[in-house]
């Protein structure tokens, strides 16, 4: 049905075509973190969605067959970091999401300080590339645990509007957020992080993100939607700003509903 919804909205009387109600509900069952938002940021979730696939097109990687369900969850969760953000203009410059039947080899070519090029295949969940597509894997089972690629490469597709094309942990700030408290705030808890990493302490940041300010921030935000009471109890100063950041308090929505069940 999505790839008929998507050609159709080209036409002026198909603009208001509906996705249907139990598509919607079927998604918002697989992801039950967006339990954490209030009903109407739900709904505006889901408008935004909507948005979001009139203007991006997907691609099915490898002959990987994309259905509805992959696609309309992919949406959804891509949309959430700009939900009170910026809207669809943030991710202007872009068309294609491509999707990998699980993880992908991509060739790597970089130069180190002395000018010698170094050529490397590495094996990725995902990449966000400066240059246009989101590169995302899928798996219908065994997902890995504790990480979400989608929210995770989105992220770091806010973090290099700002930045030239390149993340770097500080994205675009809204004019009511200090930029110095941002860098002092993600700098000091990277700092910390790697220490308690090294240290052999866990905590409820993959250790991912002690690869990079920018791969911090990204985890970081992967947190905060979907375990947001344990990020505001670990890093409550991080929590803080990006709960300013997103314009959501994701932690106290999962506070109120921890122990009910989900049901739309």
């Amino acid at each position: 049905m999505l790839d008929k919804f998507k050609r159709w909205l080209a036409l002026p009387d198909r603009q208001d075509m509906p996705i249907p109600d139990g598509l919607w509900a079927c998604i918002e069952t697989r992801l039950p973190f967006l339990a954490w938002l209030p009903d109407e940021a739900r709904f505006r979730l889901r408008v935004l969605s909507k948005d979001f696939l009139a203007e991006k097109e997907f691609y099915g990687a490898q002959g990987f067959c994309l259905d509805d369900k992959i696609i309309l969850t992919i949406a959804m969760q891509a949309c959430l970091p700009i939900l009170n953000h910026r809207g669809l203009a943030t991710y202007h410059d872009w068309v294609g999401i491509v999707v990998y039947p699980g993880d992908f080899v991509v060739p790597q070519r970089i130069m180190d300080e002395t000018g010698v090029v170094h050529e490397y295949e590495e094996v990725l969940l995902g990449e966000a590339r400066a240059d246009g597509p989101v590169l995302l894997a899928w798996f219908d089972n065994d997902p890995p645990a504790g990480v979400n690629i989608v929210i995770h490469e989105f992220a770091h597709k806010l973090d290099m509007v700002s930045n030239g094309g390149n993340a770097n942990g500080c994205p675009a700030l809204p004019s009511s957020m200090s930029r110095k408290a941002w860098v002092e705030t993600f700098s000091a808890a990277y700092e910390r992080l790697c220490r308690l990493d090294d240290a052999g302490i866990e905590t409820i940041l993959d250790p991912y993100a002690t690869a990079s300010p920018a791969e911090f921030f990204a985890v970081a935000s992967e947190t905060f939607f979907e375990a947001p009471m344990s990020l505001r109890a670990d890093f409550p100063a991080v929590y803080a700003q990006l709960a300013a950041f997103y314009g959501l308090d994701t932690a106290t929505g999962e506070e109120k509903l921890r122990g009910t069940r989900f049901t739309v």
